[in-house]
């Protein structure tokens, strides 16, 4: 009987409650956060010998490799726990007849990633477990910005022309095995930059010209959202990794923070001097990096929106 009364009682009892998360204004320290202290770090120079500069780079989905492209048709892949020296590089050739341009990490899987070149009009994909790449496409068009959907089976690119095309993974028709697939759209919609919003369902679209952020549902590509967002034209998005804010950068030297829930511009960043034209929030979305035309980059706090360091 009593051990009836037992299993009754442990029964009732209430699974532990995880705490709430402290709201967004209140201080790091509330929030269990370790401030970065940006002027204490010592940054390295990293030169290799080329009369051409690294024009883009990325970082792995884990955090643990960091590629490099833009010197010429190689890309360079760092580990940067063990070394950051040119010659502990590892390289990747062979995909490209032209410089690369861009790189793409595919967010499933930090051993496969995608470069594209403007110049040979190509969009390679590699495993760096190999040295050879795993599948090659060749386009009518000049691919300039990729981006991978969050489950890594779509990648959507943007053309020098400004138009929007799409690559799928999967098989087709009897084939044996999964390859990317150029989409049957026809890359009628124009677009600067391209990216999926965190679910895949969507995807996000700027243009040079035009004053505002566009969200279309994917794969219907219908309008959802059209904020207006700058005077001379958007030219970059971010996406802040816990879902609130979208930034957005133009030419009006303005960086606009859209709450995601409602479309409206809840915050602006207007201490900036010159056109915008990359953004970046860090991992944990404390922090978004702004770059320009100018010789700097401003550091923010998105709690706060002022200037935290100019680098």
């Amino acid at each position: 009987m009593s051990s009836q009364v037992n299993s009754k009682e442990e029964e009732e009892v209430a699974p532990p409650q995880r705490p709430p998360s402290p709201p967004l204004h209140t201080t790091f320290a509330a929030r269990g956060l370790h401030a970065q202290n940006f002027p204490a770090h010592k940054p390295r120079d990293l030169r290799i010998p080329s009369p051409q500069a690294i024009t883009h780079v990325a970082w792995s989905c884990d955090g643990k490799r960091l590629a490099g492209v833009g010197i010429d048709k190689i890309t360079r892949i760092w580990t940067p726990e063990t070394s950051m020296e040119s010659r502990a590089a590892t390289h990747f050739s062979g995909g490209h007849s032209d410089d690369v341009d861009y790189i793409s990490w595919n967010p499933t899987h930090p051993e496969l990633f995608c470069t594209s070149s403007q110049k040979d009009r190509r969009i390679v994909f590699w495993d760096a477990r190999q040295s050879r790449h795993t599948q090659q496409i060749t386009l009518k068009i000049s691919p300039v910005q990729t981006n991978y959907s969050p489950d890594g089976r779509a990648l959507i690119f943007t053309s020098a022309g400004h138009q929007l095309f799409f690559l799928t993974y999967g098989k087709d028709g009897d084939a044996a095995k999964a390859q990317w697939h150029l989409s049957d759209k026809d890359g009628s919609i124009v677009a600067s930059t391209a990216m999926f919003n965190h679910v895949g369902d969507g995807i996000i679209l700027t243009h040079h010209s035009e004053h505002s952020v566009r969200v279309m549902d994917y794969p219907t590509l219908t309008l959802r959202e059209s904020p207006a967002a700058h005077v001379g034209g958007c030219v970059a998005v971010a996406l802040d990794p816990r879902g609130r804010y979208l930034a957005s950068g133009g030419y009006d030297s303005i960086v606009n923070m859209f709450d995601l829930s409602e479309w409206i511009c809840v915050r602006t960043i207007s201490t900036c001097e010159n056109a915008i034209n990359a953004l970046s929030f860090s991992y944990d979305g404390e922090y978004l990096a702004i770059a320009n035309t100018g010789p700097y980059i401003d550091i923010v706090r998105t709690r706060f929106l002022a200037i935290y360091l100019l680098l």
